[in-house]
């Protein structure tokens, strides 16, 4: 939905408002003679993922919204990762809040397999397509393949489809059509591959997810912990896969410390992956083509204007 349409069913004074603080932000900074006066009598305000909203990146956007909401409300903070700036937040409202509490650490369930393999950081692209031919073989119906950044998200796909391989992304330099779009596609099983950064690491129940690719090792456990909770679901197995490079060794080792347990490290065969050299001619072919396309749709350019909707 653009601004405008958000902007006028906003004046329409709605009971309930769900929204990104940074949309809310930028109605507010646009409209103000009639947004603030929309949540002037707001009794509720809730912060789903307050982990992350109450950290630095949200700061600018919750000084603004805070100004518009009155003090003699009520706040609502959820979240499944306890942080240090929480914990002083507890403590800080410790006589007024009520706290209710299941939190029990970074675990992951029993019934996901969490694997690791070591390779060499440049031909980590032959390793991918090297797994993705034995989805099949695996009996993996689906996979979802986190990476670090939104340039690789979508330098990853062009490649990828350039290999006829159905794969869509999502990454939030993509409008929110797009990312419905690319959910939708996933989510139906018209498209087994998906793409991502940590935009999908959170909130999201699809249930037929079989495989989650750590193509990018993150660099904090708890992402790592989300990341693989979008598998091995309600009961139902899973497997986690993580490409670790000479690069990621100490990021292995937080991941394990955190979540209690040790990875199983699978030995794959170097020399059958990286002798294949029609997958490492079509991998280099498909890098190309990518970065040729991501040239000609001005990704730097329509990506930044994208941020600076958002």
């Amino acid at each position: 939905m653009d601004k405008i349409n958000q902007a006028q069913s906003l004046m329409q004074r709605p009971h309930v408002v769900i929204a990104t603080p940074g949309r809310i932000k930028v109605l507010i900074e646009e409209n103000p003679d009639d947004v603030p006066a929309v949540f002037s009598n707001t009794k509720f305000l809730v912060l789903d993922e307050a982990d992350r909203v109450l950290g630095a990146n949200f700061e600018a956007e919750l000084r603004v919204i805070f100004q518009c909401l009155p003090k003699n409300r009520q706040t609502l903070l959820s979240t499944a990762t306890m942080t240090s700036n929480l914990q002083t937040l507890l403590e800080l409202s410790a006589n007024k809040a009520y706290i209710y509490a299941a939190y029990q650490g970074y675990k992951t369930v029993e019934s996901l397999k969490q694997q690791y393999i070591f390779m060499p950081n440049a031909v980590k692209d032959v390793y991918l397509l090297h797994i993705l031919k034995m989805m099949g073989e695996m009996g993996v119906r689906s996979a979802l393949i986190f990476v670090s950044t939104c340039r690789s998200c979508e330098s990853l796909s062009l490649w990828l489809e350039q290999l006829d391989l159905e794969v869509a992304a999502l990454h939030s330099f993509k409008s929110q059509s797009l990312r419905l779009s690319a959910l939708h596609q996933f989510k139906s099983g018209r498209v087994p591959i998906l793409i991502a950064t940590d935009v999908a690491n959170r909130g999201l129940d699809i249930p037929t997810v079989d495989l989650v690719i750590n193509y990018d090792i993150p660099c904090s456990p708890e992402d790592y912990v989300h990341r693989v909770g979008r598998t091995a679901r309600a009961g139902r197995g899973g497997l986690s896969l993580s490409f670790v490079t000479q690069y990621d060794l100490d990021l292995l080792h937080k991941i394990e410390t955190v979540v209690k347990k040790q990875l199983e490290k699978v030995e794959c065969n170097e020399k059958e992956v990286l002798e294949l050299e029609e997958n490492i001619t079509k991998v280099y072919k498909g890098r190309r083509a990518a970065k040729m396309r991501m040239m000609d749709d001005g990704f730097d350019r329509n990506s930044r204007q994208e941020k600076i909707r958002n």
